[in-house]
């Protein structure tokens, strides 16, 4: 998740073009089946329905929780003072970030009426859940406020530690994403159909993050040895 630098409009183009592609399949095959699960789907299920014991069903809903609600748009907030470089510049970044959460999470609603497809039985839930289930409200939304902040660290954070949160914030959204189909209230395909959503909404967001934002504020080793000399030149006032 770093700005778009030489060649990069291309290749983030190209990943959109593909996430996007591959979500539209997958909404095919769901529209095809009329929102019957396929056999996988049908297992993992099944699997879920009979190891959802304690601890692992209050971890679970622990876990879940944290996909929806305030936490991703604070997260989105965040991403956003970390990536502005000054008051103004945080103001815009927090109100693109913000944007892009909420554009993603209409447009996920939408295509959930729109394909209107039946979640597992309410017999087998053992976590909150309404409305049509794909694509996973939960999976795009964490996946979502990731990417974001992930941005928002990349644009303030060395490249080692920005890393490091990479994998947290990966390894988070994928936790909430298998929750949801370890409660028992979506398909797998749901939360497929969540992140691919969410991928191809944050590659698009980075295609225009230049033309809104700018660069991020970096210094060069250059700049820094030019301060340094500065600092320590003798005075000949």
């Amino acid at each position: 998740m770093t700005p778009a630098g030489p060649h990069r409009p291309g290749r983030l183009f190209a990943l959109a073009a593909l996430t996007a592609a591959l979500f539209a399949a997958a909404a095919v095959v769901v529209a095809l089946r009329h929102g019957a699960p396929l056999a996988p789907e049908l297992a993992a299920h099944h699997w879920a329905r009979t190891h959802h014991g304690e601890p692992l069903r209050s971890l679970a809903r622990a876990l879940t929780a944290t996909g929806t609600g305030p936490v991703p748009y604070l997260m989105a907030v965040l991403a956003g003072l970390l990536a502005g470089s000054d008051v103004p510049g945080r103001l815009r970044a927090v109100a693109a970030a913000v944007a892009v959460l909420a554009v993603g999470q209409s447009l996920r609603y939408g295509l959930m009426e729109l394909l209107a497809r039946p979640r597992p039985p309410a017999v087998d839930w053992t976590g909150h859940a309404s409305d049509y289930a794909f694509p996973s409200g939960h999976a795009t939304t964490s996946a979502l406020a990731a990417g974001l902040l992930a941005w928002g660290i990349a644009r303030r954070a060395r490249p080692a530690t920005a890393r490091t949160w990479y994998v947290v914030l990966a390894l988070w959204a994928l936790g909430v994403g298998t929750t949801r189909v370890l409660l028992g209230v979506h398909w797998p395909g749901d939360v497929l159909g969540g992140w691919l959503l969410a991928a191809t909404v944050l590659t698009l967001a980075l295609l225009v993050e230049p033309a809104l934002l700018g660069p991020p504020a970096r210094r060069t080793p250059g700049a820094i040895h030019h301060s340094h000399a500065t600092r320590h030149a003798p005075r000949h006032d």
